[in-house]
């Protein structure tokens, strides 16, 4: 028996009972919904024209985070609230200090883009409770917006703006009485034109349902599983959702390690690993996708993707990352390299999922860097993403690991040159040494992103860098370790 999706939107709870399970969030709002403010741009989560924000309840507190409606599927919204730009005008017709900013700043100009930018603003000022943000708190929350007709500075000027107008305050305690009838205590199914999805609340419920269809679509985030749907136009037959799992949702701490839950979000995920981090971990996380990627996404699934360019593998299989797989028949814990086989292929066996993803907690003896090459600051793919690992005795290497993501078919250890440095002196010799032996770990292709040869070059010379950084027998050591701390 099908289960019907209810959301809170606009002052009311939705229902909804015969929309495929497969349709966007925003194909919802446009069509059946007849709300047209959002636009869809590209139809990939890249460009932000479709951002909505979106409100949940997680143990009792309220989340509010914005998104990309082109790629999110409609019954993800059960037991939540929708937020489009239509919302925003007040009960007076008064415009939302976002808006009216944007009018003051003239930041819009033609005017596809800026219903994306205002909800992402929106979704900032929610966070900052009205106050004014710092530039960096703006480079971040319109990471994932991009306007056609150039027009950053209007809309940057904006975002500092609306902070010193009249603020306008938010009933969350309110809303989050609405959303708690919503909320269910068993796993629900949502059937429509011959397809299933199915969304579980507890592990045990998810277990099973994997054992009985082990040839369903995970779906977590959707930020890759997404474009499945609105660029490879592939059928997705039954589905089944992780985002309603609290157990896939903790962080915890223990015998040395950060647990996270394959539910957690990215920006979540980034933020628990870089309070132990902080000076090698947070340029990444500024960098990785745009902030309704990150809000979106979870590291699970970004782990369980595999991806040859995705930038979390390097430096999780770096600091030695473990990956916890679940099935019917219980736990199985792998080192994170181990579970990558080949191209999009992994050690899973047929009912297995990613249950959580373990990060060693810093060892004072390891010195870490990661490294992240791309054509734009933001929002972009890598075309080398590195990350070094190096134990030291002394001035001896007693350890080293090293990998690299858009190196090879997987995110790869670089295990020739690992050998090669271990036991010896971290010297300048044994570092060009190094930099000759990766051409015997990897083998990189060229693409549109970079040739192989720049990688290969781009590879080298990053080695060169984590070496300047790490260093100990110059004075050049401690000033560019503080020169990266600064920058980060």
């Amino acid at each position: 028996m099908s289960t019907p999706i209810r959301f809170y939107y606009q002052g009311a709870v939705r229902v909804v009972s015969n929309a495929a399970p497969t349709q966007t969030i925003l194909q919802h709002l446009r069509e059946d919904l007849h709300c047209t403010g959002t636009k869809e741009g590209c139809a990939e989560g890249d460009c932000g024209a479709c951002t909505v924000v979106i409100a949940s309840l997680h143990d009792g507190q309220l989340e509010m985070k914005a998104v990309n409606s082109c790629i999110q599927l409609t019954p993800t919204l059960d037991g939540k609230a929708l937020f489009s730009v239509e919302d925003l005008q007040q009960d007076n017709g008064a415009l939302h200090p976002v808006q009216q900013a944007m009018v003051e700043c003239h930041g819009s100009q033609c005017g596809f883009c800026t219903p994306g930018f205002v909800m992402s603003l929106w979704g900032m000022y929610l966070d900052q409770d009205g106050k004014k943000p710092t530039r960096c708190q703006v480079d971040d929350a319109l990471s994932g917006n991009l306007c056609r007709c150039t027009g950053y500075r209007p809309i940057i000027d904006a975002a500092m703006r609306m902070g010193e107008l009249a603020p306008v305050a938010f009933d969350r305690a309110a809303l989050a009485a609405q959303l708690a009838p919503l909320q269910r205590t068993a796993g629900a199914t949502y059937s429509a034109g011959g397809q299933s999805f199915h969304a579980p609340r507890s592990l045990d419920e998810l277990v099973a349902l994997r054992a009985a269809q082990p040839s369903a679509t995970l779906l977590a985030g959707s930020t890759d599983v997404g474009l499945w749907v609105t660029k490879q136009m592939r059928a997705l037959g039954d589905i089944i959702y992780l985002g309603h799992v609290a157990a896939l949702k903790d962080v915890t701490e223990a015998h040395g390690m950060i647990e996270i839950g394959a539910g957690v979000t990215l920006e979540d995920a980034y933020r628990a690993v870089c309070r132990h981090y902080p000076g090698q971990l947070s340029e990444m996380w500024q960098r990785f996708a745009s902030l309704p990627i990150r809000n979106a996404g979870t590291l699970g699934g970004n782990v369980a993707n595999g991806s040859p360019i995705g930038d979390s593998m390097p430096w999780l299989i770096a600091l030695g990352s473990q990956v916890v797989l679940r099935s019917a028949a219980g736990e199985r814990t792998l080192a994170l390299e181990d579970l990558y086989l080949g191209y999009q292929k992994k050690d899973m066996l047929p009912g297995e999922f990613v249950q959580a993803v373990r990060v060693p907690l810093p060892q004072q003896d390891v010195r870490f860097r990661t490294y992240k090459l791309a054509k734009r600051f933001d929002q972009d793919i890598s075309a080398v993403c590195a990350a070094f690992a190096f134990r030291f005795d002394g001035d001896v290497v007693s350890e080293a690991r090293i990998a690299f993501g858009g190196m090879a078919a997987t995110p790869k250890r670089g295990t020739a040159t690992e050998a090669l440095l271990t036991g010896q002196p971290w010297s300048e010799a044994n570092l060009m040494a190094a930099m000759a032996m990766l051409a015997q770990d990897y083998a990189p292709l060229s693409d549109m992103r970079a040739s192989g040869s720049y990688r290969m070059k781009a590879a080298q010379n990053l080695l060169r860098r984590f070496w300047f950084e790490t260093r100990t027998d110059a004075p050049l050591a401690s000033a560019a370790v503080n020169a990266f701390a600064m920058r980060a």
